[in-house]
């Protein structure tokens, strides 16, 4: 009759506890990713699949000089080390999630001396047994011990094999990090490297125009000698050149900051940068083809990171339902024990075993586990979101710089006029002036249009080049 009263509450419990399995909080709506995107950009063909993003970085740079930098940052630039590491520890991260679902195996020896207090229940048993003198326990009782040990989660509900999986995902996702660095690193150097070009051609152009104002500063200075000009003329002239001697220092120190900017990127400290600054404005501007837009979902690699990212979110939430669930625990051990060492491993009066297993289910206050479940929920959700922006954000960065590399190239053909055509209006406004058919002022104010022109065409030019990195960038070139 008691054996029967004890099954039934042993089946009570059982069913309790698979009821209480069963019912999972309010179930929460996982969010779907939206993979589509436009056939094609606005100014290309959408069926010409060819992509510059396939092209390696060292075949898409030509300058010896940019390859080099490039090259030295990809072994020395301290952010891509550290990123480096951080794919070791996600690495370890899926060493550590494999074990967990592994028995785990120890083994072990210990040595200990007890002495029990005589008015203890250990004791008191001596002396309520009646033993013998000559077979009474050693005062103090050693104790020696050799074994193997075992424990063992066994992954029912495929908790542990899931959360090995998200880590692999998430290990994926530090990778495709580091791909991310290496394209924008590459991207950065380059856009750099062209900027301290374009310094070094604006302080050509500046100390040639100081030249052609020093000597329209000579003239003036006949004109004033002759009484045909004041001596208004030779101070505004000797002004201007004064500035514009004073804005070679500004120059001077933005190629030295630049300078340093690539040094610190390429991971060393200040240097000079090699360069050849005379070829900058006849530096080719190869036509880009950027393929369909689907291709960003390869070749970006912060939507593969945003990917991967998604997918450990979505398996994070299998792991947080299966903490619903009731977990297994089996434990084992076997080995000697004995009071004595010259018994310790006799056989099979010393060897001891036992075999152990829990069946544990959480029943009363579930906050914990429940609040985990709805964060990894929301996560998912976030994680899709951020896909979706990332997906977004890189058509319209292709979209804008596939615009901007159309729009500059018209600019500079103007620009290239307008250059030309000042340059030629500084000699006649100089002949002019001599023969006293213009004002000094019409001299001095076509000197600085010519020479702010000079400096938009190499700043457009610049521009060009920047704008030919961002959109290999921009279709995931650099990182392969």
């Amino acid at each position: 009759m008691r054996t029967k009263r004890i099954w039934n509450y042993v089946t009570t419990g059982c069913i309790v506890i698979l009821v209480t399995a069963c019912s999972l909080p309010s179930s929460l709506v996982e969010k779907n990713e939206n993979k589509k995107t436009p056939e094609g950009y606005k100014i290309n063909n959408p069926q010409d699949t060819v992509n510059t993003a396939k092209v390696n970085w060292k075949e898409f740079f030509t300058d010896p000089n940019l390859v080099g930098l490039i090259d030295t940052a990809l072994h020395n630039n301290q952010e891509y080390n550290i990123v480096l590491q951080e794919i070791n520890i996600a690495r370890n991260e899926v060493r550590a999630r494999k074990g967990e679902y592994l028995p785990f195996v120890g083994i072990g020896a210990s040595a200990g001396v007890e002495k029990p207090g005589k008015y203890t229940t250990q004791g008191a048993v001596e002396e309520n047994l009646n033993i013998k003198e000559d077979t009474r326990f050693p005062e103090p009782l050693p104790n020696y011990a050799l074994g193997l040990n075992a424990s063992w989660e066994v992954d029912i509900w495929k908790k542990l094999r899931n959360a090995k999986k998200a880590a692999m995902y998430h290990y994926l996702s530090t990778t495709e990090g580091r791909n991310f660095l290496v394209t924008n690193l590459i991207a950065e150097i380059a856009n750099s490297y062209y900027e301290l070009m374009a310094l070094d051609n604006r302080l050509e152009i500046l100390k040639r125009n100081i030249e052609i104002q020093q000597n329209a500063l000579e003239i003036v200075r006949m004109e004033k000698q002759a009484a045909k000009v004041t001596e208004l003329a030779v101070r505004r002239f000797e002004a201007e050149v004064l500035k514009n001697r004073s804005h070679l220092f500004d120059i001077q120190q933005s190629i030295t900051e630049t300078e340093n900017r690539i040094n610190f990127l390429v991971g060393r400290f200040p240097q000079h940068i090699a360069r050849n600054s005379q070829t900058f404005t006849d530096l080719p501007l190869d036509s880009i083809h950027a393929g369909i837009p689907s291709q960003l979902l390869q070749n970006r690699t912060d939507i593969r990171q945003a990917e991967f990212d998604l997918a450990a979110a979505k398996i994070n939430i299998k792991v947080a339902k299966a903490n619903f669930y009731p977990s297994l625990h089996i434990s084992a051990g076997v080995g000697y024990e004995a009071f004595n060492t010259k018994y310790l491993i006799s056989t099979p009066q010393s060897l001891l075993y036992t075999v152990a297993g829990d069946l544990m289910q959480p029943l009363i206050n579930r906050n914990a586990i429940k609040a985990y479940y709805y964060t990894a929920t929301s996560k998912q959700i976030q994680a899709v979101y951020n896909y979706e922006r990332t997906v977004l954000n890189a058509y319209i960065e292709v979209a804008n710089q596939l615009s901007n590399i159309r729009n500059l190239s018209r600019s500079y053909d103007l620009q290239s006029q307008q250059v030309a055509a000042l340059t030629q209006s500084i000699d006649i406004s100089v002949r002019l002036f001599r023969s006293a058919r213009a004002d000094y002022m019409e001299v001095l104010l076509t000197q600085r249009d010519a020479l702010d022109s000079k400096f938009e065409l190499i700043e457009t030019k610049k521009q060009q080049l920047n704008a030919k990195v961002d959109v290999y960038r921009a279709l995931g070139g650099g990182w392969n």
